[in-house]
């Protein structure tokens, strides 16, 4: 995974709450056991009508609104423990999901592979809707190593909890067997020094 720090960039604003990983990633698309592609699947039902056109009222697609940050209603990523929905979301480019509240089995699985889910007050994220719709155009800076996010230009800005593990390695660029492997001289050191006892 590429390692996450400090991410500028304009907001994406989904305003939907409980929108959950089957809408996110159909569980039709599931079939595939390696991570790419699945970003061209991306809330699919919602981006396509059924005969495969585009909903130009979609916010995914309207090409003057793009970005790395999802800004949407609380209790993202609730239903089955898909990790699909994870992989969907960081294949498409997104690298932030800003919200009041996530499923908890989503955040462990957007940690685990390199998406960064910043959980802040409804307050906050009510000014961050009214804020891009007053300016699209909008740049969020998302500092992982101070654990803030702010909105470029303004006073708005609020800080974030994430579990220092899962911090260290999203600094890094580590999945958890990423972690492992880094731990290798560590490990052979413990064992070694067990067998000599």
């Amino acid at each position: 995974m590429d390692p996450l720090k400090n991410i500028n960039s304009t907001g994406i604003p989904l305003s939907i709450e409980n929108i959950d990983t089957d809408q996110i990633i159909p569980a039709r698309f599931l079939k595939a056991t390696t991570r790419d592609g699945f970003g061209d699947n991306l809330f699919r039902d919602w981006r396509y009508d059924k005969d495969e056109n585009l909903i130009d009222d979609f916010v995914l697609n309207n090409a003057a609104i793009q970005g790395e940050i999802l800004i949407t209603g609380k209790n993202f990523g609730c239903g089955s423990s898909r990790e699909h929905a994870a992989w969907a979301l960081h294949d498409y480019g997104i690298r932030v999901v800003v919200s009041s509240f996530f499923a908890d089995i989503f955040k462990n699985n957007a940690l685990n592979n390199g998406l960064l889910p910043v959980q802040v007050s409804q307050d906050f994220l009510n000014d961050l809707f009214k804020q891009l719709e007053h300016d699209p155009d909008a740049k969020i800076s998302v500092d992982l190593p101070n654990q803030t996010i702010t909105i470029s230009g303004t006073a708005l800005s609020a800080s974030f909890e994430i579990n220092p593990h899962k911090k260290s390695c999203l600094l890094q660029g580590y999945d958890d067997i990423d972690y492992l492997l880094s731990q290798t001289a560590a490990i052979t050191a413990f064992e070694n020094n067990k067998k000599e006892k």
